[in-house]
């Protein structure tokens, strides 16, 4: 398992699609990494992976398992694809692009940190989706 060291590099981009899914790539960077001792300051199982988790009905534990007996990318697609709630090609794309656009701006319970968080990067929070904003932040702390 080829186990990219966080503490040296941002994950992926969550806007990397695989098999269709965003989020994917990097939930997967992140967990090889936690299980190979190299997070670094980023977390698996977080609430962005949940977003993922919580749209396909599995858990970061079953994910996990799967990482860890090695699955690929193309394979741990696969097996969001046949595991928890069915979703077609189509629903996976319209959610992908749904979350693509998302921006923290639009929920009450985050949105004072989210503007206090762009601002530290030099992002208009009312214009910058959370992808931009996780890219931001990566590029910033490498």
């Amino acid at each position: 398992m080829n186990a990219p060291d966080l503490t040296k590099q941002a994950p992926r981009t969550p806007r990397k699609r695989i098999g269709g899914y965003a989020i994917l790539g990097r939930t997967a960077d992140k967990c090889r990494a936690s299980l190979h001792g190299k997070l670094g300051e980023y977390h698996f199982d977080c609430p962005l992976d949940n977003v993922l988790f919580g749209f396909k009905g599995v858990t970061g534990d079953a994910f996990k398992k799967q990482v860890g007996q090695g699955a690929t990318d193309e394979q741990l697609a696969s097996w969001l694809d046949s595991h928890g709630a069915p979703k077609s090609a189509a629903e996976v794309k319209e959610w992908a692009d749904g979350v693509e656009k998302y921006s923290l701006i639009d929920d009450p319970e985050k949105k004072d940190h989210f503007i206090e968080e762009c601002k530290k990067l030099g992002l208009d929070p009312y214009k910058t989706t959370l992808f931009e904003w996780l890219e931001a932040d990566d590029k910033a702390s490498f």
